[in-house]
């Protein structure tokens, strides 16, 4: 998997589309990442370089919110596959919508974070301390409503070395305003593999169920979820070019196929097993009536 796409930001468009997605009138697909042309020089590091496949350095060291030492790797199980964000606590405006968008997602899921997937949020801002993350994280636990997601979704702080290396493995361009005292940066969240590769990028502020269960589903190579989630995988792919999972027509068609061989088949079966049984109920009569004649 190697595809490297290169997305940049215009400022003004950025802040126009993160006040309408405030309003519910954003679409799904992220404005600004459809705008082409130069961009000032203080945002052309903004924005994101996909590194489909790439492995994430699971030596970097955290702190997370209980001002524990962390080492990323220790989140990665090799059987779970992992959503991960990076974002900033003190952010006023797009981290917050760009969360809201996840948890509202997940919490249509029917799996729980840290039950088939782990998420993993990383702020880029390295002033920020683990007290800030644990408040945040109490703070996003209670709106997702599920208590025992606590084990499964992480909120860390660290260095910033450690935050710059994670952010270039994954292609995440970021910069500091000091006149704002925020940083700009794109809304995306990344779909990690159980063993640390970059599988999936997922842009915007609204994750909807169906998107995120996919991507985790092809993260984990079909080692989670039911039959029919396999099904649906087989059916789904992703479409880089819309940056949605769409239908598969040709799938579908094999998968229509198959299944009127199916039950075709079934039917003839039964049919079969129905006339052996008569034939087996006629033969058993007729050596029953030449038996009555021979003592007869």
């Amino acid at each position: 998997m190697s595809c490297t796409e290169r997305l940049r930001l215009n400022p003004v468009l950025f802040f126009v589309a993160a006040m309408l997605a405030g309003a519910q009138l954003l679409a799904p697909a992220p404005a600004w990442s459809q705008v082409a042309g130069p961009v000032p020089g203080a945002l052309e590091e903004v924005g994101v370089e996909e590194h489909l496949g790439a492995m994430l350095p699971l030596d970097l060291r955290f702190v997370d919110s209980a001002g524990r030492d962390v080492r990323l790797g220790d989140l990665f199980d090799g059987e779970h596959p992992v959503i991960l964000t990076l974002n900033y606590y003190r952010c006023r405006m797009l981290c917050g919508l760009q969360l809201n968008g996840l948890v509202a997602g997940l919490a249509e899921l029917d799996w729980t974070a840290g039950d088939r997937f782990r998420v993993v949020t990383v702020s880029i801002n390295p002033l920020e301390t683990p007290a800030l993350a644990a408040g945040k994280k109490q703070s996003y636990i209670k709106a997702y409503g599920r208590p025992a997601a606590a084990k499964g979704w992480s909120f860390l702080t660290g260095r910033e070395k450690d935050i710059k290396a994670l952010a270039s493995a994954v292609g995440f361009g970021y910069r500091y305003d000091p006149a704002e005292r925020q940083y700009a940066h794109a809304a995306v969240i990344f779909v990690v593999a159980p063993d640390g590769e970059v599988v999936r990028y997922l842009y915007g502020i609204d994750y909807p169920a169906r998107r995120l269960r996919l991507a985790l589903l092809e993260a984990a190579e079909g080692r989670i979820g039911s039959p029919f989630d396999q099904v649906l995988l087989f059916c789904y792919h992703y479409d880089p070019s819309s940056r949605r999972y769409a239908p598969v027509a040709m799938n579908i068609m094999r998968l229509g196929g198959g299944m009127t061989v199916l039950v075709l088949g079934g039917a003839l079966g039964l049919l079969w097993f129905r006339e052996s049984r008569r034939r087996r109920r006629s033969g058993l009569d007729s050596d029953s009536r030449r038996t009555e004649q021979d003592q007869g």
